[in-house]
């Protein structure tokens, strides 16, 4: 499992430049959740998400002999935009293997960071894994996985040190602490993280309707898979099912997981936007969703939910804006 140490190494490594995002309340979504509201703004972060603090782990810890190799990564686009921005940061290559109904936003932010991009079907079920491996073994690449890494779960974790630390300047000792989980790295760095920081806080993880692989696996005990293709609004946060070494450590340190719909989502990234001035995108807003709507699960006291990421196609944007 990746240990508190591991997420320190990863803090040092990307001191100065890895962003401290801000911790932000507003009294106006105070008054909606009936309670203290506390928002990570990780949409801040380098390529606009949390994923930048794993990319960047992942490539600084790695053996320069195989980083000059060049490195793989597969995503939606967050963690591909994170990976090569890390990429090119260090000055070696990288190959993105992407959906092909990726956004757009996502797909266009990713080459103009210096990778290449390589397109799979994702709805008709082709494998990325099975191609990465391919495109890996032929051109001798390094691949980071999104979420089911040590150094990308450790660089992930060093957001839950920030929380920790901000928190305590808020005078919060005590909180839910709401992730927008998909395979659940996020989720593991900041549980593990906060396990030893900040005890007092309790993380659960937060998913769109139809894709809680994450709440339904630690509701059960196991690992839990969805089924279909995942294909959704909540693009960035869709997986299978919780990593071999994510699930682990969320069933360890996590309460149970709660699960959002896209309405509420699109509701959340509407008062981020009036109440915070923040383009969240909607896998990015479903931690605010539950924090908004979902009260009557939470323990009482304040909640901080994460704003995960902030890349959303303009005219999604604008239609879920007008949809108020």
């Amino acid at each position: 499992m990746t240990a508190i140490a591991d997420i320190e190494a990863a803090a040092q490594r990307g001191k100065g430049i890895v962003r401290r995002t801000p911790l932000l309340s507003s009294p106006f979504l105070d008054e909606i959740a009936g309670r203290r509201v506390f928002l990570k703004a990780e949409v801040l972060q380098h390529t606009g998400s949390f994923k930048f603090r794993g990319g960047w782990s992942a490539l600084s810890a790695m053996e320069p002999e195989l980083r000059t190799r060049g490195v793989l990564a597969f995503s939606s686009g967050n963690h591909a935009q994170g990976v090569a921005l890390a990429a090119r940061m260090h000055g070696v290559p990288a190959v993105i293997l992407m959906p092909g109904d990726a956004p757009a936003l996502k797909i266009d932010n990713t080459r103009a960071l210096g990778a290449e991009v390589v397109f799979y079907d994702r709805a008709g079920g082709e494998s990325r894994e099975e191609i990465g491996a391919a495109l890996r073994d032929e051109r001798g690449l390094t691949l980071v996985k999104p979420f089911d890494e040590p150094m990308v779960i450790a660089g992930q974790g060093t957001c839950g040190l920030e929380i920790a630390e901000q928190a305590a300047e808020a005078g919060v000792s005590a909180a839910t602490v709401l992730t927008c989980c998909g395979g659940g790295g996020l989720t593991a760095g900041i549980a593990t993280a906060l396990a030893d920081r900040a005890p007092g806080m309790v993380v659960r993880p937060v998913e769109p309707e139809g894709f809680d692989d994450v709440a339904r696996s630690l509701a059960s005990g196991e690992i839990v898979a969805n089924t279909g293709p995942e294909v959704g609004l909540c693009d960035a946060i869709i997986t299978r099912a919780p990593g071999h070494m994510t699930f682990p450590i969320m069933a360890t340190h996590c309460g149970p997981g709660i699960v959002v719909t896209d309405a509420e989502a699109k509701s959340a990234m509407r008062h981020a936007a009036n109440c915070l001035k923040l383009v969240v995108e909607p896998g990015g807003a479903v931690a605010l969703a539950a924090a908004l709507y979902h009260g009557a699960v939470l323990a009482d006291g304040p909640v901080i939910a994460t704003l995960s990421g902030g890349n959303v196609d303009a005219a999604l944007y604008a239609q879920i804006l007008a949809e108020a």
